[in-house]
């Protein structure tokens, strides 16, 4: 495998493992904490911000399969000047502060204070700006082979960034109490 490929692999690998220990953690907490981690979102939404969040992850799991598996690292090119290793410099930015969300947000329903929520706002600007970057990213990739699975991995990234750089990062953050 390539070693570009491999890198990606491993940041993959390792911070999503960092992400589902994240999401692991919530199971351990109190019932009552855990329903406040949803924040202010409203029962009647809660189907819709689910289903969104099961969209978003079988869209990461798109984008990256297309990275991983059939994007050819010596032959593509990002708006004309960047190569395949940006890739890993973006899922860096969102895999390492989406592994600090939960943790974060849990210990602010715990002892809610500014500096918590300032923490908890950043993590989630970092992983919608990373998304952002990452569909941009995609949607000007050169060559765009195989063209089924490149366009997967844009859907992917669009579903990705509804959930993390338009859900999370606006309607979260604005329902959520503080």
């Amino acid at each position: 495998m390539h070693l570009q490929k491999r890198t990606l692999g491993w940041i993959v690998l390792l911070g999503g493992t960092a992400v589902l220990a994240s999401y692991t953690y919530i199971l351990g907490l109190e019932p009552e904490i855990q329903a406040k981690l949803w924040g202010g979102v409203p029962a009647a939404l809660l189907p819709a911000y689910v289903a969104s969040m099961v969209l978003a992850t079988v869209g990461f799991f798109s984008f990256t399969f297309f990275l991983l598996f059939r994007a050819d690292p010596d032959r593509v090119q990002v708006a004309g000047r960047f190569g395949y290793s940006l890739f890993s410099g973006l899922y860096v930015m969102i895999l390492v502060p989406s592994a600090l969300w939960l943790p974060l947000t849990s210990a602010m329903v715990h002892q809610s204070n500014d500096l918590l929520w300032l923490a908890v706002r950043l993590v989630l600007l970092v992983v919608g700006l990373g998304a952002v970057a990452l569909l941009l990213a995609l949607l000007s990739l050169r060559p765009r082979q195989p063209a089924m699975a490149y366009w997967s991995a844009v859907v992917g990234g669009v579903a990705f960034c509804a959930q993390t750089a338009v859900l999370d990062l606006f309607v979260w953050t604005a329902l959520f109490p503080i």
